[in-house]
Order: structure tokens, then sequence, then C-alpha cells
């Protein structure tokens, strides 16, 4: 053979050799990459998934508390209001739910005592958006929740969470998603 033809036949072998090694590396790197990209979309979607879990737990914790709380009318709010405005038993220091049943849409505030709070958005120095539903006609429910016993350290952490729970800074009358500390 020519001399030109050992060194064709000596690169073609070499390219030869680059190749199967190359086969074989992806062979072993791409499962490897199949392998890893798999096991992280695992540990994403199951983080999800339990973030989801503890979200619709604390969720069911907050409707638990405003479920064990009494529900009244604005006018048994009044009533109540009128004779117990001085007892701190009611006047407590807690959050409060307002619900427009007419519109379905939740107005959650705090107060350190929730009576006289309640009672301004439901004569005009309030929620404007509330009271103007109430003035018009809408139908409201109220429930209280005391910070004591509910299991919270703050107040602002309380009306936070409730603020949440019942989504009412999207879909309701709250303007912001709750006081920071």
């Amino acid at each position: 053979m020519h001399k030109k033809s050992w060194e064709n036949l000596g690169v073609i072998l070499l390219l030869g050799s680059l190749f199967s090694i190359s086969i074989a590396i992806l062979w072993t790197v791409i499962p490897l990459l199949i392998f890893g990209f798999s096991f992280i979309l695992f540990l994403f979607v199951r983080g999800n998934i339990l973030h989801k879990e503890m979200l619709a737990k604390e969720r069911a914790r907050i409707k638990g508390l405003a479920d064990g709380s009494i529900e009244m009318t604005p006018a048994e709010f009044f009533s109540i209001r009128r004779v117990n405005r001085s007892n701190t038993e009611y006047n407590f220091v807690g959050i409060y739910i307002i619900f427009n049943k007419s519109k379905n849409m939740y107005y959650v505030g705090q107060a350190h005592t929730v009576l006289d709070r309640v009672n301004k958005h439901f004569t005009g120095s309030g929620n404007g958006d509330v009271y103007a539903d109430y003035k018009y006609g809408d139908q409201f429910t109220i429930k209280l929740i005391a910070l004591k016993g509910s299991g919270y350290l703050s107040l602002n952490d309380l009306e936070r969470e409730t603020i949440w729970a019942h989504d009412s800074f999207s879909e309701g009358y709250n303007k912001t998603r709750g006081n920071r500390q």
C-alpha cells in the first residue's frame, strides 16, 4: 500500500475509535442526565405537593376558627354591641370577618376592641365599600375571632392568614394582604 493509504487508514481507525468512545460515553452520560433531570423534577413536584398540603391545612385551621365562632347579622351585632360594649368578653382583641352574602365577598380586619371596630364599618367610618353595600341593602354576616386561644402569636399573623384563607384581598374588600411586622 501507499504511504497515503496507510495514513488514511490510520485516520479512519482513529476516527472510528473516537466514534466508538463517543458512543460509549453518550450511552453512559445520557441515562445519567435523564435520571438526574427526572430526580430534580420529582423533588420539585413533591415539594409543590407538600407545599399545597401545608396551605390546605392552614386554610382548614382558619376555617375551623371561623366555623367555631358565632355568626351574626348586623342587626344582631348592634344589639350585642349596645349591651356589651364595655365587656371585654365581647369587645376583645381579635379579628372580624365580614361576609357580604349578596356578593359573596369577604372583608377581614383586626382590632384591640372588635365590637368598636366592626361598628365603624357599618356606620360609615370604616371600609367605604362595605358600608356602601350595607347601606344599599346587601345582606351581611359577621364573625369575631379572639386572638387568645386561636393558636396565633400575633394579631397580624391571624389577620393575614384569614385574609388569605378567605381570598379577601383578590376577591373581596381587603385592599392589602394584611399588616406586616
